[in-house]
């Protein structure tokens, strides 16, 4: 016996799936006004995302002084001097000891160019001082051909850094403000929305901002791990500035990718000039190894434990990020996550049903 489709039945169902489809195409459509607009807000969103983060690292002291009887001003003031002097021995302390040794580096440096060069004459490459002047004399052609371009990079190498330190200081202004007025945040704007939105706002921020504090954390248990293990790796096999590059390397922890990449040329080179290229592999291959267990197993693991989301979300999302929006995105891309998690595990908490108590068995005695 062969059924028959019921006509009605399939109208219904292709209705019900035309006014779904419309549902979640406006919704798509509101989130890409939402990106557009942050995006021609973005000299002023940055700064505010930066503030946020700075603000999330350094509460937990404005709110000890705040506890004990500080006014909140004299608190946000006494942590902003205070954040401002660590950042200023974090440079000190990468600064300071490669300028004393600058000059020992710079010889250094040439020292194992030239033995680079030695090392490329040799077998198995067999590059001749013909073919490395040949090659030298062709990237100079190169850029002479290219000057004019290398003056467009230069500007916008410029115009980069002056927004660099333009964002910084915004930030800076901003974190002072949010660790000043920030628990005054949530009850103003309770105030301002109206009906359900009042509750429903105030309680997704406040976990959005033990969120954000969750991300910031783990960032900085996973790049003190990183620290930890290049440094003991370099002190080893007696790699000098130890102590600056374990830094760098912790700083570098939070900017994806590129912090990474940097550190890690830093060490290298200077396991290159001071130990020999055999430590410099050592060193390279070391940071390498310490990357993929970032990457892959400390990373996701701490961060997923702090932000309730899954090692492979993460992944996911630090990869659609840097393939949307590139370092930054790379940046917030956990974060992000983590905030719509947030926001889809309220408003599913808040569509739910209630489960049915249960039914107590027949005959049973009443609680």
């Amino acid at each position: 016996m062969t059924a028959t489709l019921s006509s009605g039945k399939t109208r219904a169902a292709l209705r019900t799936s035309a006014r779904v489809s419309g549902e979640l195409l406006l919704v798509f459509v509101m989130l890409a006004v939402a990106l557009w607009l942050m995006g021609r807000m973005w000299s002023v969103v940055w700064p505010l995302v930066v503030g946020l983060l700075l603000t999330t690292l350094t509460w937990p002291v404005a709110r000890f002084l705040r506890r004990h009887g500080w006014h909140p001003a004299l608190a946000a003031s006494a942590v902003t001097v205070l954040f401002l002097a660590v950042a200023a021995g974090v440079v000190a302390l990468i600064a300071v000891p490669v300028a004393s040794q600058s000059g020992e580096l710079t010889d250094g440096v040439v020292e194992g160019i030239q033995r680079l060069r030695e090392w490329a004459a040799g077998p198995p490459l067999n590059i001749g001082d013909a073919q490395i002047n040949k090659a030298f004399d062709s990237a100079v052609a190169r850029a002479q051909d290219g000057l004019g371009s290398m003056v467009g990079a230069v500007v916008t190498g410029v115009g980069t850094v002056v927004n660099g330190i333009v964002t910084a200081v915004l930030a800076l202004f901003l974190m002072f403000f949010f660790l000043k007025d920030g628990p005054r945040f949530l009850p103003w704007l309770a105030r301002q929305l109206p009906g359900r939105l009042a509750t429903d706002v105030p309680t997704v921020a406040a976990r959005g901002w033990e969120t954000l504090g969750s991300f910031v954390r783990s960032q900085a248990a996973v790049g003190l791990l990183d620290a930890v293990l290049i440094g003991l790796g370099l002190w080893v096999l007696g790699v000098p500035l130890v102590l600056p590059l374990a830094v760098l390397t912790f700083v570098s922890a939070f900017v994806p990718i590129v912090g990474a990449l940097f550190a890690g040329f830093v060490a290298v080179l200077i396991a290159l000039v001071y130990n020999g290229l055999t430590d410099a592999l050592i060193v390279l291959a070391l940071i390498v190894v310490v990357q993929q267990l970032e990457g892959n197993v400390f990373q996701p693991m701490i961060q997923s434990r702090g932000l309730g989301l899954h090692a492979a979300v993460i992944l996911l999302a630090v990869t659609l990020g840097g393939s949307l929006a590139g370092i930054v995105g790379s940046l917030l891309a956990v974060p992000v996550a983590a905030l719509i998690a947030v926001a889809w595990n309220y408003v599913h908490e808040q569509l739910s049903d209630p489960e049915p108590e249960p039914t107590p068995a027949p005959g049973a005695p009443a609680q």
